[in-house]
């Protein structure tokens, strides 16, 4: 029994320790709350400085160096594209017969417009790159990431700003023009000013001046991106590379190797189908109902 009686004491005692302890974290939350409201607006300036001071969460670098296994990723066997033929999901580009065609130095022209913060064009430049590394090469071109305060923030990609393209077949032209932030970057020069005044609006696109937008010689137009940039989040550009090198049958692979595909069929029609070897390959005949 009297064993009982001390545990039951001691108990008690702590319970008691236990409400004093709750009352005293109660004061001290309604001084604290008092105190806030007192201060007024001097303590929402406060606030303010400190979130200022404290910058928002995004580690991803402005650019990254693309490593030698994004850079082979790039440019795949014919054999992957092949097997790859139509992919998935991946939205064609809008014909537009009947305009005079758009060519530099003698070759078609592609013209790219773009811009760093946008995450449909992150998606846009995967397929758009393997596509043109069948014709040409680039020299100068990196890594970056979409904005971080848009939709799908982060999403790894590559950038033309910085970049040059080379090639015996048509000539290309990437537009970035802004970066991660919404800052100016790239400016357009006067004929692309017109070709993208005429081309990126209405009849051919829903309003004007949205980004992504590619004329491909005036023959085929695209604004908006082949594949939704949802399929890219959470990856790496390593992590992107892997998918269309080790898995082409995976949702990430067919999209990008489906656009390429895409986008080759209508780059052969520019080019009177050169070079013959891509130009004639199952890759390129996946599309050809759509541009013959």
């Amino acid at each position: 029994m009297a064993k009982t009686a001390k545990s039951t004491a001691r108990a008690r005692a702590e319970q008691a320790r236990r409400e004093r302890e709750r009352l005293a974290r109660k004061a001290r939350r309604v001084r604290t709350a008092w105190w806030a409201i007192a201060a007024g607006p001097a303590f929402v300036v406060l606030l303010l400085l400190i979130k200022v001071a404290i910058p928002s969460e995004d580690n991803s670098p402005d650019t990254a160096t693309l490593s030698p296994a994004v850079l082979a990723a790039l440019t795949p066997p014919a054999s992957t594209l092949d097997n790859a033929g139509r992919g998935q999901g991946v939205t064609f580009p809008t014909r537009a017969d009947g305009q005079p065609p758009l060519t530099a130095d003698g070759k078609p022209f592609v013209l790219y417009v773009g811009a760093e913060y946008c995450p449909f064009c992150a998606s846009q430049r995967w397929g758009l790159v393997v596509a043109l590394n069948r014709f040409g090469t680039f020299s100068g071109l990196t890594g970056t990431f979409s904005g971080a305060a848009d939709v799908h923030p982060n999403t790894a990609t590559l950038d033309f700003h910085g970049s040059t393209y080379t090639s015996e077949f048509l000539a290309f032209t990437g537009v970035e023009i802004a970066d991660r932030d919404g800052n100016p970057l790239d400016t357009l020069t006067a004929e692309q000013q017109q070709i993208v005044g005429t081309y990126n609006a209405p009849p051919w696109a829903q309003r004007s001046g949205s980004v992504p937008f590619v004329d491909f010689g005036n023959r085929f137009l695209q604004t908006g991106t082949s594949f939704g940039p949802e399929l890219l989040a959470g990856l790496s550009h390593e992590q992107i590379a892997s998918e269309i090198t080790n898995n082409p049958t995976g949702q990430v692979g067919q999209a990008v190797l489906g656009a390429a595909n895409a986008f080759t069929a209508i780059l052969c029609a520019l080019t009177g189908g050169e070079p013959g070897d891509v130009c004639t390959s199952p890759a390129a005949a996946a599309y050809e109902q759509e541009v013959s």
